[in-house]
């Protein structure tokens, strides 16, 4: 029993670093993308909205996201429903939004800093922060489907459940 407990957590933490390594890299281009059309909106058509810039940055990486970790990082964790997927996709992109769009707020605002490398660094250090909380709204609530349609993981829930209890279980 031990070496079986002992493999579905290996094969669980297996799991849960290849999503981490496949969630970065969506992130370092998402990250590239959002601060590079940052840079150039900052620099260019909203040189006196940084904030509003940060905004509309990411809101494209935002899109980019959704679609790379739909269809890769979580492909076999996506909902059923990709309406409601989408829907819960957006609110945690938009608190991730007030997130990094905050750090430069309040370095701007409550600082009065207005060197334009200081806003990056702080839209950076925001969209850090931004990205450690979106990893793990997407992994528990957004893309949660069960694992159970994985064959190494369809039986975990008897790791944690008694054998009468789960055998209960299937007889409702």
């Amino acid at each position: 029993m031990s070496t079986t407990i002992a493999k579905r957590i290996q094969g669980l933490v297996s799991l849960f670093w290849r999503e981490v390594a496949k969630f970065g890299t969506v992130g370092g281009l998402a990250f590239i993308i959002d601060n590079g059309l940052y840079w150039w909106l900052i620099n260019g058509p909203m040189a006196e909205s940084e904030v509003k810039g940060r905004f509309a940055s990411a809101t494209v990486a935002t899109l980019f996201s959704w679609v790379a970790n739909r269809y890769w990082t979580f492909r076999h964790r996506r909902q059923p429903n990709p309406v409601r997927e989408l829907v819960m996709f957006i609110v945690i992109n938009v608190i991730g939004m007030i997130i990094s769009a905050g750090c430069v707020g309040i370095v701007k605002y409550l600082f009065g800093v207005t060197d334009r490398p200081v806003l990056l660094f702080a839209g950076i250090f925001g969209t850090v922060l931004a990205t450690v909380v979106r990893f793990f709204a997407y992994r528990f609530w957004v893309f949660n489907s069960e694992l159970d349609a994985e064959p190494e993981f369809a039986r975990d829930h008897e790791i944690f459940e008694p054998a009468d209890t789960a055998a209960a279980g299937e007889h409702r």
